[in-house]
C-alpha cells in the first residue's frame, strides 16, 4: 500500500466503496483505509467481501463490508443507511461496480446489453442518489470510475461505450446540481491496467497484451496503485476545487488517437 502521500490523510473520514471487494476498487478501499478512513464496502458476494474486509484488517485499518446489488435501488439505500449508522456520515464515496464482456452488437442479447448499462449506469445512479442523504455536507466527495470506452469508439464493446459514456455525464450533471451544497463529484477513467478482471477479459493472451500496449504512449500496463493514488487525491482537500472533471489516468491512451485496441 506504499504511496506518496503522508501518513492518515484521511483520519476521521468515512468512506463508502462500491465494487470493492476485488480490482481497482478494492485497492482503492485498501488505500482510503491505509489513510486512516473508516471504510464500508459494497458487493454481491459476501465471502469476497470478507476476504477484503478481512485484508484491511490485517493492515491495521478500519473496514466492514455489506452484501447488496447497486441494481436494487432500496437495498443499496439500506447498506449505506447501514454504513452512516456504523461509521457516521460518509466523506467519501466511491461508485466503482461495473460489468463487461467482449461480444459484437449482433451476438449480444437485450438482455445482455441491458445487464451492463444496469451495472455501470443505473448502479452509479442508485448510489450517488441513495448517498445523497447520508453525505457529510458540505465537503463530500464522489467518485464514479469510468472507461476509455466512454470517449473512444471500441468494436465489441457497444455496452460498455453507451454505459460509461452515460455516467460521465451523469457525474457532470450531478456536479453541477450538488455543487452549491459542497458536494464534489469527478471521474476516474482508468487505462490498460495490470491485475485486473477488466484486462483479462480484454487481453487473455500475450498477443493481445501486446497490442493493447500499442496503443500506450508510456509503452506500460498502469498498476492498481496508480489509480488508488488518484483516488486518493480526490478524496482529499487538495483537491477541494475540482468537480466534475474527467482524470484519465491511461498512460496516454486517450490521446494517442488510436484508443485502446482488442
Amino acid at each position: 500500500m506504499a504511496g506518496i502521500f503522508r501518513d492518515n490523510l484521511l483520519a476521521g473520514k468515512v468512506a463508502y466503496v462500491t465494487g470493492g471487494s476485488s480490482g481497482i476498487g478494492q485497492r482503492m478501499a485498501e488505500r482510503l483505509a491505509a489513510q486512516g478512513a473508516k471504510v464500508m464496502i459494497q458487493g454481491r458476494d459476501q465471502a469476497k467481501l470478507d476476504a477484503a474486509v478481512s485484508q484491511i484488517h490485517d493492515a491495521g485499518g478500519e473496514a466492514a463490508g455489506v452484501a447488496a446489488d447497486v441494481r436494487d435501488y432500496d437495498a443499496t439505500e439500506t447498506a449505506l443507511a447501514q454504513c452512516k449508522e456504523v461509521f457516521g456520515p460518509i466523506d467519501i464515496l466511491i461508485a466503482g461496480a461495473a460489468g463487461n464482456f467482449p461480444a459484437p452488437a449482433l451476438g449480444m442479447s437485450s438482455n445482455g446489453f441491458k445487464a451492463v448499462m444496469d451495472i455501470d449506469l443505473l448502479g452509479t445512479f442508485n448510489v450517488c442518489r441513495a448517498a445523497h442523504q447520508f453525505l457529510n455536507k458540505p465537503g463530500a466527495s464522489i467518485i464514479a470510475i469510468s472507461a476509455g470506452q466512454a470517449q473512444a469508439p471500441m468494436a465489441f464493446q457497444a455496452h460498455v461505450c453507451a454505459a460509461k459514456a452515460g455516467v460521465e455525464m451523469l457525474v457532470k450533471s450531478l456536479a453541477l446540481e450538488w455543487g452549491r451544497e459542497g458536494i464534489r463529484l469527478n471521474c476516474i477513467t482508468p487505462g490498460p491496467t495490470d491485475d485486473t478482471e477488466g484486462m483479462r477479459r480484454l487481453a487473455p493472451s500475450e498477443e493481445h497484451r501486446a497490442k493493447v500496449l500499442r496503443s500506450v504512449p508510456l509503452g506500460r500496463m498502469g498498476t492498481r496503485d496508480e489509480l488508488a493514488d488518484l483516488a486518493l487525491f480526490l478524496s482529499t482537500e487538495a483537491a477541494g476545487y475540482i468537480t466534475g472533471s474527467i482524470f484519465h489516468c491511461d498512460g496516454g491512451t486517450s490521446i494517442s488517437g488510436r484508443g485502446l485496441a482488442i
